[in-house]
This record gives structure tokens, C-alpha cells and sequence, in this order.
């Protein structure tokens, strides 16, 4: 049985006043932000979203309860951080992290990265 293509990423909680920014600043380091309820990988999208900020809330018993009406996202790696069959550079994470935590007021995650089916960008949109 051959394993599905899938790419790392973090699953992020983010208040919707400030993703717009979040995204520009993650796309200049090669970092996408996809919103889960819109995501082109999910076939229903809102309540995949629902399912995901639930979970995230639900295991923070209460001390992630600001975030309630927040968007989770998937951020993943662009090209430039994917070394081919190799494992992602610590470099992609600390870089990752780094600007999370810059927007800590604002966004809810927690460390490490899952597995999600390959979110491919057109080639013309990823240069």
C-alpha cells in the first residue's frame, strides 16, 4: 500500500483581525497560510474548521477560550524549505515558531507539526 503525498504543517488558531497580516508576512518567508474552511484539500471545509477549532479548544480546558470565534489554519513550507526526500530543516521550524510567537497575543498553537494531504500551489502563483 502506497502512502498518500502529504506535507508538514502547523495547525494554528488565528484571530481574523489579524490574518490578513499574518499571511503577508508568512508568504515573504516562503510560508503559506491556508485557512481550513477553505482549504481546495478539504471536501467540507466549514465543519472541518468547526471540528479542528473544537478539538484545539476542548484540550486546552478554558485557557484558550479568547480564541472561540478564531480561524485555524494549516500553515505549511514553500518550495524553498522543502530539501526534496530529506526531513524539513530545524531551520523551517525555528523560523515557523519565531513568528508565531511574535504574535502571541493573537494566535493559539501548539508545537509540532501533523501530516496534511499536499496543498499544491500553480507554479505561476508560487514564484
Amino acid at each position: 500500500m502506497e502512502r498518500l503525498r502529504h506535507e508538514n504543517a502547523a495547525t494554528v488558531l488565528v484571530d481574523p483581525r489579524v490574518l490578513r497580516d499574518l499571511e503577508v508576512e508568512l508568504m515573504a518567508q516562503d510560508l503559506r497560510l491556508w485557512p481550513v474552511a477553505t482549504a481546495p484539500i478539504c471536501t467540507d471545509g466549514p465543519r472541518t474548521a468547526f471540528q479542528i477549532r473544537r478539538r484545539m479548544l476542548t484540550a486546552k480546558r478554558g485557557a484558550w477560550d479568547d480564541a472561540a470565534g478564531w480561524v485555524p489554519v494549516w500553515i505549511a513550507f514553500g518550495e524553498s524549505w522543502q530539501p526534496g526526500p530529506d526531513p524539513l530543516p530545524w531551520e523551517a521550524h525555528q523560523v515557523l515558531y519565531r513568528t508565531l510567537d511574535a504574535h502571541a497575543d493573537h494566535v493559539r498553537y501548539r508545537k509540532g507539526l501533523g501530516g496534511i494531504p499536499r496543498l499544491d500551489v500553480p507554479r505561476e502563483l508560487a514564484s
